[in-house]
């Protein structure tokens, strides 16, 4: 069986899910991508994981997106396979229930720093520099960073990085809000799993609906956190479980609005 490309692994209530493809500073491609897609399935699922941590293998985090993978492709799949895609994936990243800490051992350039903006947090290792530098080889951010890097960070701040092509040092990221701690060299995943058993403390399912609220107000997900939250609302009245009984029993339910 082929090494996974894309592991998840649980640790009490934190789920830690690894890019493992060190060799590449852990670049993205299309079987990447799909692996990430499912794995975030998998972890979504496991019901006793509260926080998750996102981290690539081996010195880097993500180079971001490996050019091999898309140099040649035509325009028509570089747009649908590529960017769509790719952007779909993110979007599931940014979408999961659990609350996300981006672990930034190396560098996050590109797709790496889209990948990293799509968690709620990033803990940051002193040595890595971020960066949007796409325009320099042709082609611009596609998987969220003028859109959710925008909504996150501000317009300006991504304009000096996919316009002006700056390179930010974490201690620089840090005092922009890009990164939300700065640890020492190979003290990134502890400070994370740290932080990350703070918030498995809180209230699971508070934690989560705050999460969803403030997606709503970031323009994330308005219709599906509002369907959510209603949806999870009416699941724990009794008029649910009197609308069921009913149905099975083929009656007409007798709600009480309890």
């Amino acid at each position: 069986m082929a090494e996974r490309l894309v592991t998840f692994e649980q640790d009490g209530a934190i789920g830690i899910v690894t890019l493992r493809r060190a060799e590449k500073f852990n670049a993205l491609d299309i079987p990447m991508l799909r692996a990430l897609e499912a794995t975030l399935d998998e972890a979504e699922m496991a019901e006793d994981v509260r926080v998750m941590l996102i981290r690539g293998e081996g010195k880097g985090f993500c180079a971001g997106g490996d050019v091999e993978a898309w140099a040649q492709m035509s325009a028509a799949d570089f747009q649908v396979q590529w960017v769509r895609y790719g952007h779909r994936v993110f979007d599931r990243l940014a979408r999961l229930r659990q609350p996300t800490i981006a672990v930034l051992s190396g560098h996050a350039l590109g797709g790496g720093l889209e990948l990293a903006v799509a968690c709620d947090f990033r803990v940051a290792e002193t040595q890595v520099k971020l960066g949007f530098p796409e325009t320099s080889i042709g082609v611009v951010p596609g998987w969220s960073g003028t859109q959710r890097a925008v909504r996150r960070f501000g317009a300006q701040i991504v304009r000096r990085m996919a316009l002006g092509g700056e390179l930010f040092a974490a201690s620089d990221a840090l005092a922009l809000g890009v990164v939300d701690r700065v640890v020492e060299t190979g003290q990134a995943l502890a400070e994370a799993r740290t932080w990350a058993e703070k918030i498995a403390g809180r209230g699971p399912l508070a934690t989560e609906a705050a999460k969803l609220m403030i997606a709503v107000a970031e323009g994330e997900e308005s219709a599906a956190a509002t369907e959510a939250l209603a949806s999870g609302f009416v699941a724990l009245t009794g008029d649910l479980k009197a609308g069921v009984s009913a149905f099975k029993a083929k009656q007409k339910p007798a709600f009480s609005r309890s």
